[in-house]
């Protein structure tokens, strides 16, 4: 036997048991004897690692991989190196070559779950997860259910975790199983509750423990994701995607100073990476730094050239024109990715913009319609639930609903309508009023028609909005008040307040019903400009609808054939207000919208953009400028291309 084999022996003992410096010295010690031996260099490698040292851990790794590629252990230890350097990009393209060696490698899958959550990556995580605890030996009725959603056929899954539950009911893994898909569905109470549920049966899950941070984030529960939060970063210290996702709610809640120093500090120990970098542009941006917003999507592509949200993120500013070089580096990462999945729908996206800013339309529409495309295949939308949904509004929402007294309160305005319609431009104007505050697009109100449904199911019977009709005056004073309590959260001391959330105008029935006196505005736009304005626009979330020419048309018809009936029934209670009248007569506009409001009219609505606050739209930069006409018919230059939205919604006996 040759001298280093007690050593290497003995090296392997010391790591086995806990003393990794000891191992180390071994390790330096046997390596004085033969300098090139792989079992060494490797052992080396891992015993610097976990002393401690990765900087001096990764060219070991290197330089074992390099003469054996498929050493999957050594691909894993060398993501370990390198995220703890900070390097996650590199740690996560190691994982992946890990787990492509070794499939049933669950520490692995465990690691790239960690680096793609805190790379922003929340579609990897959840996968990579998924394929962690199938290596735990499911029952296979939920691996069935894995099956499936990693298959996007989620409902099926969900009916599935169901029937499984029944049988185990304490299974956490089913729990928090059946709680991911209704965060994906955006069944937000429901995943709430099975989050609890679980972190009550296992309350050092910390997994489960993230994902209930961000059901309650969804549901704008800042307060309480927050101490979720700080419960994970008291447990796990030194996780990465703790401090991330912490600086994630801050921002959303907007706490933006506090996200941009968090971001910040996080960024000194991983500086280049593209999905840190890019969350940290959307707080910016959201926080009103439009230029230090750039400049960090602009260091992500730096340290990322495929990082497709930066490039989409960079030109959703609409304030930065890509070059040439850019344009065609976009391009050239657009073909490399043969998958379907984020990075490709944003760059295309990203690509529209380019050529339309050029003046390149053909080139352009063709790039918005494979974005589109591309995010369709993720999006469970059907444009017949919305149809239904709207004839059930018409059949059992009359002019009765007001015979019934509501709460009295006038605070709240209403903006809704059609995303991408003018409403960002509008809530501007009037939160440039002296009594006059925004607040977010506020989810309260279809939270309250969720739980007027009594649905606990999706399969089951919705009671609303035939409920509304029954409800007592003391009822709909409760709910009036249930709502007004959850917006108090968002606001000051001001009488009045926009709530700008556009898919409300659904709900108008019920927002009358409980709040009579409220004030409605639907902000409208030309129907070819405002369904094109979707198609062309990628949403960070919801808005599902806009993925395809042909559900934004039935959409929009739906929409248009309920505003009429809700003007019927309210007559003076809901103000259209026309994006193009503002555009070319601001001051006309603006008293009818004041007066309509119970507002005295006030120089400063005329001056909007000199607000200085929060805005966490796609109109975020516009409405801090001027007037901004520059979209006001661009439209036109797609026309030929959009010829199957025209026949549809004049089929429809939309008004064109």
């Amino acid at each position: 036997m040759s001298s280093i084999e007690p050593l290497f022996e003995q090296a392997r003992a010391a790591l086995r048991n806990q003393d990794p410096e000891r191992a180390r010295d071994l390790c330096v010690q046997a390596r004085g004897i033969d300098p090139h031996d792989l079992r060494l260099i490797l052992l080396h490698g891992y015993a610097l690692r976990r002393s401690g040292d990765p900087a001096a851990a990764e060219p070991l790794l290197q330089r074992v991989l390099a003469e054996d590629p498929g050493l999957e252990p050594a691909h894993h230890e060398l993501a370990l190196a390198l995220r703890g350097l900070g390097r996650l990009s590199a740690a996560r393209q190691a994982l992946e070559r890990a787990v492509a060696l070794k499939p049933d490698f669950a520490a692995a899958w465990r690691d790239l779950y960690e680096v793609c959550a805190a790379e922003g990556d929340d579609m990897a995580a959840a996968e990579a997860y998924r394929q962690m605890i199938r290596q735990k030996g499911l029952d296979p009725l939920l691996q069935k259910a894995l099956d499936l959603v990693s298959a996007g056929r989620l409902g099926v899954a969900e009916g599935i975790c169901r029937e499984y539950l029944k049988r185990r009911p304490h299974d956490v893994d089913a729990i928090r199983l059946l709680a991911e898909i209704g965060i994906t569905l955006g069944i937000l109470d429901e995943a709430i509750n099975l989050l609890e549920r679980c972190l009550e049966l296992a309350p050092d899950f910390h997994i489960a423990r993230a994902n209930y941070v961000t059901a309650l984030a969804r549901h704008q529960e800042f307060a309480r994701a927050l101490e979720e939060c700080a419960y994970l970063r008291d447990a796990q210290p030194n996780q990465l995607t703790h401090q991330v996702q912490y600086a994630a709610v801050l921002a959303m809640a907007g706490r933006f100073q506090e996200a941009h120093e968090l971001y910040a500090d996080i960024l000194t120990n991983v500086p280049d990476n593209a999905g840190i970098l890019t969350s940290y542009g959307h707080a910016l941006r959201y926080g009103g730094r439009g230029a230090d917003a750039a400049a960090a999507y602009q260091r992500a592509i730096t340290s990322d050239p495929g990082a497709g949200e930066a490039y989409w993120s960079l030109a959703n500013l609409k304030t930065v024109s890509f070059d040439e070089a850019t344009v065609a580096a976009m391009r050239r990462e657009y073909d490399a990715i043969d998958r379907p999945g984020p990075n490709k729908y944003h760059l295309a996206f990203a690509l529209g913009k380019a050529h339309e800013d050029r003046g390149d339309y053909a080139t352009s529409f063709e790039a918005y319609a494979q974005g589109n495309a591309i995010k369709r295949q993720f999006s469970s939308y059907d444009p017949a639930g919305t149809t239904e949904r709207v004839d059930a509004m018409i059949a059992h929402c009359g002019s009765g609903l007001l015979e019934t007294p509501g709460h009295p309160s006038d605070a709240p305005i209403f903006v809704l309508g059609l995303p991408r319609a003018g409403s960002t431009l509008l809530e501007q104007i009037l939160a440039s009023h002296s009594e006059v505050e925004a607040t977010a697009e506020l989810p309260f109100i279809g939270r309250l028609a969720s739980e007027l449904s009594g649905r606990r199911k999706r399969s089951e019977e919705s009671q609303y909005p035939r409920i509304l009709q029954d409800l007592s005056a003391d009822e709909r004073v409760a709910l009036g008040q249930q709502y007004l309590d959850r917006a108090a959260g968002y606001r000051t001391d001001k009488p009045r307040f926009v709530d700008k959330l556009p898919n409300n105008w659904l709900h108008i029935g019920l927002i009358k019903t409980i709040l009579p006196n409220a004030t409605i505005i639907d902000a409208r736009r030309h129907p070819m400009a405002a369904c094109f304005a979707n198609f062309k626009q990628l949403f960070a979330r919801g808005q599902e609808f806009t993925y395809g020419l042909e559900e934004i048309g039935h959409y929009y018809a739906d929409y248009l054939r309920l505003m009429a009936h809700w003007h019927g029934v309210f007559p003076d209670g809901v103000l259209t207000v026309q994006y193009e009248a503002v555009v070319q007569d601001l001051e006309s506009q603006v008293h009818t919208l004041l007066a309509h409001s119970g507002l005295d009219f006030e120089e400063a609505c005329l001056r909007y953009y000199e607000k200085d606050r929060a805005v966490r739209t796609a109109s975020s930069e516009q409405v801090r400028q001027p007037i901004y006409r520059d979209a006001l018919n661009l439209w036109e230059h797609y026309h030929d291309h959009l010829e199957p939205l025209e026949t549809l919604l004049k089929s429809k006996g939309v008004p064109l």
